[in-house]
């Protein structure tokens, strides 16, 4: 059991880690939310440029597909290196796909453009289209990561996993004085 502990900390921090590379991709790929600063009265405001736009979704979208891609990732390495699978490697994959996913959402807005926003228009200038922050409003996509892991991996130790022995192995069919099976 302590061995199994060891392993499924390890696993653990490697898949938390992984979070640093998802941070990346998405700071990378999430589509930038454009925003306009304007002064009035000596003092500034800060518009969405296409207040139809859905990048906003986006951020949060690629989020989401980024987080099951990791979990479909880490799981499938984590059961190639550790077939017999157990309560421990699963616990491991969901902990760490969820340390993964909030190291990834700071890492992806420490990353991304200022959070002050109103700083970032003044320095820009006044018309001018900046990129809003990288914020992620479903919070839930955060759970992502941690759930697709612990599926796939459930699902592929079901699929392809060892085998338990038969508790009771069959023998042959019992039979009459007459050598027939039973009914």
């Amino acid at each position: 059991m302590k061995t199994e502990i060891l392993e499924a900390v390890v696993i653990a921090i490697a898949v938390a880690l992984g979070g640093l590379l998802f941070g990346l991709l998405w700071w990378w790929l999430a589509p930038h939310v454009p925003l306009v600063g304007d002064e009035l009265d000596k003092s500034w405001v800060v518009y969405l440029k296409d207040t139809e736009g859905e990048q906003a979704a986006g951020v949060d979208g690629t989020f989401t597909l980024l987080g099951l891609a990791f979990g479909l990732v880490s799981a499938v390495v984590v059961f190639l290196l550790r077939r017999r699978g157990g309560v421990p490697l699963v616990v491991a994959l969901g902990v760490g796909g969820l340390l993964g996913s909030l190291l990834a959402w700071r890492f992806g807005v420490w990353l991304g453009p200022t959070s002050d926003v109103i700083a970032h228009a003044r320095q820009v200038g006044k018309g001018v289209t900046f990129s809003a922050p990288l914020k992620l409003g479903a919070k839930g996509a955060l759970l992502a990561w941690p759930l697709a892991a612990a599926l796939v991996h459930l699902g592929l130790t079901a699929l392809f996993g060892p085998r338990d022995p038969e508790p009771y192995p069959q023998g042959p069919a019992p039979k009459d004085g007459y050598g027939a099976p039973l009914a």
